[in-house]
């Protein structure tokens, strides 16, 4: 195992409306991944989550991450939320209402934090306008913004975000994504997404961890899960820019810009005057072309 990973393996008994699960999870993240979890309700992502974040202690496992124990159930380690290095964005924002948005950020920062970095994020987030107000005086969009600068306040190694757009309408979810980007960008933390829409899936994730009750069924790349006729049945749209296309025998390899990450494709070579370098392109599922492979 590297040292700058996240490593979970925990063993748990879920208590669902069906009845109870037993719940087992194995998985690594390398440092700065992000990682989308997904899969039915009541499968246990909420629930893994919490024992990420230790609001919820596993009845067997261990959670590390960057040679971290945060927790080691043999060795009767469990450190409490506020020593684990956490950023935790909730689907209902879990604001402070009689708190500012200036106070619910403050209030998140350590001791020993630089009181700069509030500024900067009510800055970048487009709150400095609205530090005043408290949570029932911002619109929906507002406090999710609130929510997100509140979770990077203390620059956290890990992100945990639970279905934090799923109250928004399309475009502030756009806008959300792309902030969840830029920090990202900034700041280099690893994070964990739970989502059901597979374009944000698409736009923001590395890996994707399928958990169905209980038991992770698939872990891989976004491109490995669902371009894939026989595995989705939904329709969306991936854009991109085309960087590079090189043809390599009946095939093309393409390297596309997604959402500042480059993704590499394998199409037919039939495809050869669609993917242009300098021009955008699009991905649609159902796919209009028989072969494609993403090799990300």
């Amino acid at each position: 195992m590297s040292d700058s990973q996240l490593n979970i393996a925990i063993r748990h008994t879920l208590h669902t409306a069906q009845g109870t699960l037993p719940m087992e999870v194995s998985i690594s993240l390398e440092k700065g991944a992000i990682m989308a979890l997904t899969g039915p309700s009541g499968a246990g992502k909420t629930t893994l989550l919490k024992q990420i974040a230790g609001l919820l202690i596993p009845e067997e496992g261990a959670i590390s991450i960057n040679s971290t124990v945060w927790l080691d159930t043999q060795n009767q380690i469990k450190l409490p939320p506020q020593h684990r290095n956490i950023g935790f964005v909730f689907q209902d924002y879990a604001l402070f209402p009689n708190m500012t948005v200036a106070e619910n950020l403050t209030f998140a920062l350590s001791k020993k934090g630089d009181k700069k970095i509030v500024n900067e994020l009510l800055e970048a987030t487009g709150l400095n306008n609205l530090t005043h107000r408290k949570p029932n005086q911002l619109s929906g969009g507002q406090q999710q913004r609130v929510a997100l600068a509140r979770a990077l306040v203390r620059k956290p190694d890990l992100l945990l975000l639970d279905e934090p757009f799923s109250a928004v309408d399309p475009d502030m979810r756009s806008q959300l994504q792309e902030l969840i980007l830029k920090f990202h960008n900034l700041y280099q933390f690893t994070a964990i997404i739970v989502t059901h829409e597979t374009g944000e899936i698409f736009r923001l994730a590395d890996q994707v961890c399928v958990l169905e009750n209980g038991k992770v069924t698939k872990f891989a790349t976004p491109g490995s899960i669902y371009l894939n006729a026989d595995q989705h049945e939904d329709s969306f749209f991936i854009y991109g820019e085309v960087i590079s296309c090189v043809r390599e025998a009946d095939y093309l390899l393409v390297n596309l810009l997604i959402d500042n990450r480059i993704r590499q494709i394998k199409l037919s070579a039939e495809m050869e005057q669609q993917v242009i370098p300098g021009k955008k392109f699009v991905l649609s599922y159902p796919l209009q072309f028989p072969e494609i492979l993403w090799l990300d």
